[in-house]
Formats: C-alpha cells, structure tokens, sequence
C-alpha cells in the first residue's frame, strides 16, 4: 500500500489536507515541516508562521502523528534549500515512501514547482484541496469543529489588530473584499490547536506581538506577529 508524509505548517490548510488523506484511507507515516534557526533570542520557529518548535511537537503528539522537522539557516540561497530538502526526502525514500500530501488550494506555479521537483527525485505530490472554492473551505473547517487563531499577517493586506484572533465566522465576515477567506495568496496564517484527529486541545497562552520588514522585488513590506506560546503547565 502507499504511504506518505504531509508537508506540515500547523496551520488550517495542511491541517485539512491531513484530515482529508486520513479519511480517504491513505497511511500517514509522518508530517514534515521546515524550522528557522533560532534568531533574536526566540527558539526554532515554522518557517513564516513562526509558530515555536514546542508548540508543534504538541501539535504533532495531540494528533499522534511522527513530525520530521528539518532546519533551515536564516534566509538560505535557493541551493541550500534544496540540498537540505533533498536530504531530507532520502530519508523517507529510504523508507519507501513516494508521496508528498500538500495543503495547496490553486496557486498553479506553486503546484508545478512541487511536482518538478518531486519527480526530480521519483517522487508524486497529493493535493487533496486543490481547486476547492476558499469560502466554502473556511466555513467547513469551522464547521468540523477545528480551533485556530491567527499567528501572522502581511501588512499590505491586514493590520496587525488581526493577530491573535480566532478563525472564526465573524473573523471571515470582516476580512476586506480583496483577501482570501483561507489566505491562500499569504495574506494570513494559522495555528491550529484543536479539531477532528486531535486526542485533545493544545493548551496555549497569548504571544508577543512583534513585526519583521522583509523584500520583495525591490520594494520592503511589513509582515506582523504574535503567535502563541505552549501554556507552561504543559512544558515538561
């Protein structure tokens, strides 16, 4: 039978795009997500969520999956991206493993990138939410009962005053006309916390607020934080 990992953000699509294989019946051997480097005195985070390390191995043992997590340096070159992920992925075809589940809904370019590079190495890529409508999308994630909050936004789209709310129907209801209800062009991201396939929720308490500018095309933009902290009752 094949198996496969789950590219893992913690976040509601790749949360969702795990639930769907689960329920299709495909064996879910580990989730695999990236981590920055420890910087400005906070520890390994997710790659843009900046989610902490601890927080997602909660994650990972509420849904009783393995996590694989891979650490990058601080703003790697393309080649060191790719000789590490490289690395990476040989582990699990080591293991038999030839299939990659993605939470991508329909950036195209995304998709062909992912697929190219996968069959690069005889790999496949899953895409169990692909082309589904966003709205739709957003409103069964709530209605199956998954809990999240927002960690991060991009400030060209939404103010920092979105941070640190929950994902819910009144959320949606005051995104402006021009973002997508699942964020699918990065406007905001996720930490899920709690839902189907969870033994239980995460228990967590409210993170700092901070922000990063960063460079796109020659022109700087503002991305704003505040994701969660583990509640310390729960850090062993």
């Amino acid at each position: 039978m094949q198996t496969a990992i789950v590219n893992w953000s913690g976040g509601k699509d790749s949360c969702l795009a795990l639930y769907e294989s689960r329920l299709a019946g495909l064996p879910v051997l580990s989730l695999l997500t990236t981590l920055q480097e420890s910087r400005d005195n906070l520890p390994n985070r997710i790659s843009h969520h900046e989610v902490s390390e601890e927080l997602l191995d909660a994650q990972a043992e509420a849904l009783g999956i393995p996590i694989h997590k891979v650490l990058l340096p601080d703003q790697p070159s393309d080649a060191q991206y790719e000789s590490i992920m490289k690395d990476a992925m040989q582990i699990w075809s080591d293991r038999g493993v030839r299939l990659a589940v993605f939470g991508d809904i329909f950036l195209e370019d995304l998709k062909n990138f992912r697929e190219a590079k996968l069959a690069s190495i005889g790999w496949a890529a899953h895409f169990p939410l692909w082309e589904r409508n966003t709205s739709e999308m957003a409103k069964e994630f709530i209605g199956l009962g998954f809990r999240a909050v927002i960690v991060s936004v991009d400030g060209r789209k939404l103010g920092a005053e979105y941070c640190g709310r929950t994902y819910d129907e009144t959320f949606l209801s005051e995104l402006p006309a021009d973002v997508d209800p699942c964020g699918e062009y990065g406007e905001f991201h996720t930490f899920v916390f709690d839902g189907p396939g969870f033994s239980h929720p995460i228990e967590w308490t409210e993170g700092t607020s901070y922000s990063r500018t960063y460079q796109w095309k020659g022109t700087d933009y503002v991305y704003y934080y505040k994701p969660p902290e583990l509640n310390q009752a729960n850090r062993s």
